[in-house]
């Protein structure tokens, strides 16, 4: 059986080889090591062995697991499925949210994001136009990104999006990139440097994530271990 240690050895490899492979500075490329079902004690070990960014799916779990480890260093992203509801205390909660599809989420954060941050946020575009996963359509992210470009407390900084098994990654992950740089050309020259981030990737595809241009890549099973 593995160590954390030793996933993370072989994790890094397979990122500095592709880094490598499509002339990619090793620095352009955030690892999020998707932590939900994970216990704090591992985030703990994982940050100790130098990650920084970990993102979590459900809401509750995530709370107490940032209120239990209690680090104030780590970057939290929040990587679910978000209801109205809820918006509130993700934006207190997380630096990081990448799953905004509509416009009514996006204006809750805004109205509830605490005044003395700013929180970033990602656009999560749905290409397979699958009406059983989050996302916005490619046709309609002009639009939002208008919008949601111009709400207060938030930073737009790109898009993420999730592929289905079915699709093949290279295709899938270049789609997505193409849009990132057609929808930069639609922001105001003020807004563009802060369009960075390309949120895409997991265990099974990083190397087709970051061929495309993949600056995050979210990655779970290959850096904690199968979950129990």
């Amino acid at each position: 059986m593995t160590t954390l240690a030793q996933r993370l050895a072989l994790l890094q490899n397979r990122i500095e080889t592709s880094c490598a492979s499509n002339a990619r500075a090793l620095g352009d490329v955030q690892l999020i090591g998707v932590s939900k079902f994970q216990a704090a004690q591992y985030v703990i070990e994982a940050s100790k062995l130098g990650i920084t960014d970990f993102g979590e799916n459900y809401l509750q779990e995530a709370l107490l697991k940032i209120d239990t480890i209690g680090d104030k260093k780590l970057t939290w992203h929040f990587i679910g499925s978000i209801q109205s509801n809820k918006t509130r205390v993700i934006a207190e909660s997380f630096n990081w949210v990448h799953t905004v599809d509509r416009l009514k989420i996006a204006q809750r954060l805004s109205k509830q994001c605490p005044s003395n941050k700013e929180l970033n946020v990602l656009l999560q575009v749905n290409i397979d136009n699958d009406p059983n996963k989050g996302g916005v359509s490619s046709e309609a992210c002009a639009d939002l990104v208008s919008q949601i470009s111009k709400l207060p407390q938030l930073k737009l900084r790109g898009l993420m999006a999730i592929l289905n098994q079915d699709t093949d990654p290279r295709v899938g992950y270049e789609t997505v990139a193409q849009l990132h740089r057609e929808l930069k050309e639609t922001l105001s020259p003020e807004l563009r440097p802060n369009w960075d981030t390309l949120s895409m990737g997991m265990t099974q595809d990083l190397e087709q994530a970051i061929a495309a241009g993949a600056t995050m890549i979210r990655v779970g099973t290959a850096l904690f271990g199968p979950r129990e």
